[in-house]
């Protein structure tokens, strides 16, 4: 029901109008994208949103990728060698790696990007806290020299959100808390600055200079054989018209389609709808706690046991159970580190009186908490306005503004106090691929300002965590995954909502669509 009423005032009939845009060479192979937000930033270390992760995939090459399986495997490096009992890394990079602005790809360049990272990611950061040095000693050569063994580091350098995506030494030496002021990468596709168009339109052309690996391809790792001359993004925050210009044929693929439009595209003559991310999206309500109410962790409590994840994924996702899992508690159910520790926070549910006692208990004095409502993202959308409801009706202040997820994604950044006009609560979609360890599932982490906004603090939580990373006894591990996870339900870090998939849809006429947790446009066709 929520989800139809955002489709009223959409005129479900009516025909999407031609797309205007700018004139491109005769016969030039375009595929027309509807990603799944508004594009407002194009630096993948400064931000998580997930668009700017799924633009950086065209711009940007990390030193490892992730297959379709999410096994790393060496891309900008032809491979590493292991030296003084996993202490020293050496990995050299590919020949034949060219940057955007024409000046070759030089280890230098791979040293300065990835420490801008491991300041913002809490991956990059464990690695920073064993690190000693990391080193250029000729420009095809990284040496990464480790006070203890880090066996993940492969895995870590394939990380998708945020990405260590590689740029050049001068891009890379900006604030790691500031955006970067240009956009170069050495990936397949170049960003062509003077046709963006801010709320509309974002192009990616062939990088005719990108030099690509010999292997098959398997999602992002291997050789990214790009078969088109231009990508065109096109933002559509009206999920009618979207639909519509795909059936029309004037859009080639939509991102995210809105679940109940899909029986409509499934209906629809050359339009095929299917799964391409087959781990999905953890929904979260993530919380300040350096501020405000939500810096108290029993009003966080409460305001999770007001939270029914069914109901919430039925909202975003509707009455098709095979679209979504819950509850869930902090790791992707059926992976290793999912256990039932501190599960009954979300399967046992509390009644409106039973969460009242708790913020009583918690010493809630209606204080106002802010919650960022971005209306035009359909799955946040609906999120918010499910948690608005059970937060009202147990008696919390909600201050439900509304704004686009771009104002989101600048405004979550500060940690200024709210009668400065800052934020308590805004929703967000995990990278559930992540979700599968404590040393990858980033927003469990609680190491206060050094961690993703909201900035939670909690040393027993690190702990764990640290134990369960340095950790080569698989026992000991899934007893830290329990402790974690327990703990977690705790301190609340995020509001676990449950873990959805949605599917994609697009023209028949596009063939090779690669699987996994990120939209890739190398190896498509377009007929």
């Amino acid at each position: 029901m929520l989800r139809r009423d955002l489709l009223r005032g959409s005129a479900m009939a009516a025909l999407a109008g031609p797309l205007a845009g700018p004139a491109v060479a005769q016969g030039a192979k375009v595929i027309i994208h509807v990603p799944q937000a508004n594009l407002t930033s194009l630096d993948p270390v400064w931000t998580t949103a997930v668009v700017t992760r799924n633009a950086a995939h065209l711009l940007f090459e990390t030193l490892y990728a992730r297959d379709e399986r999410l096994n790393p495997h060496p891309q900008m490096v032809e491979g590493h060698r292991v030296e003084e009992g996993g202490r020293r890394w050496t990995m050299k990079l590919r020949d034949g790696l060219r940057f955007h602005d024409g000046e070759p790809v030089r280890a230098r360049d791979c040293v300065a990007s990835l420490k801008r990272w491991m300041v913002r990611d809490p991956v990059g950061q464990t690695i920073a806290a064993r690190l000693d040095a990391l080193e250029a000693p000729d420009d095809r050569t990284l040496v990464w020299r480790l006070s203890k063994p880090f066996a993940s580091l492969p895995y870590a350098l394939a990380k998708t959100q945020p990405s260590p995506v590689i740029m050049p030494e001068r891009l890379a030496l900006t604030d790691p808390h500031r955006q970067v002021a240009e956009v170069v990468g050495s990936g397949p596709f170049r960003w062509v600055a003077d046709e963006y168009v801010p709320g509309s339109r974002g192009v990616f052309a062939k990088f005719d200079r990108y030099s690509p690996r010999q292997e098959p391809v398997s999602h992002a790792a291997g050789g990214y054989q790009v078969k088109v001359d231009r990508v065109e993004w096109r933002t559509m925050p009206d999920a009618a018209t979207a639909v519509n210009a795909l059936i029309n044929g004037e859009v080639d693929w939509l991102d995210q389609p809105l679940p109940d439009l899909l029986g409509l595209l499934r209906r629809a003559r050359g339009v095929t709808v299917g799964e391409i991310d087959n781990y999905g999206t953890f929904g979260a309500l993530r919380m300040n706690h350096l501020h405000g109410a939500c810096a108290n962790p029993g009003v966080r409590r409460a305001m999770l046991a007001a939270i029914d994840q069914v109901t919430m994924m039925t909202a975003v996702m509707g009455e098709d159970r095979s679209l979504f899992r819950a509850p869930v508690g902090f790791f992707l159910p059926g992976t290793p580190s999912a256990s039932d520790a501190g599960m009954a926070a979300v399967t046992q549910p509390r009644s409106v009186d039973e969460v009242k006692a708790m913020l009583r208990e918690a010493g809630y004095a209606g204080e106002r908490i802010v919650l960022m409502h971005p209306t035009d993202q359909t799955s946040y959308n609906a999120m918010c306005s499910v948690a608005v409801d059970a937060w009202r009706k147990v008696g919390l202040n909600i201050d439900d503004q509304a704004m686009d997820w771009g104002t989101v994604v600048q405004r979550r950044t500060s940690m200024e106090p709210l009668e400065k006009g800052d934020w308590s609560v805004f929703p967000s979609g995990l990278p559930a691929a992540e979700y599968r360890d404590p040393l990858f599932a980033t927003s469990v982490r609680t190491n206060g300002r050094a961690a993703w906004f909201g900035w939670p603090e909690d040393a027993q939580l690190e702990a764990a965590r640290d134990r369960w990373i340095d950790s080569g006894d698989e026992a000991e591990m899934k007893r830290l995954d329990r402790e974690i996870q327990a703990r977690a339900f705790e301190v609340v870090p995020f509001i676990p909502l449950g873990q959805y998939l949605p599917p994609s849809a697009w023209r028949r006429n596009l063939r090779g669509i690669l699987k996994g947790p990120v939209p890739v446009f190398w190896n498509v066709e377009k007929g």
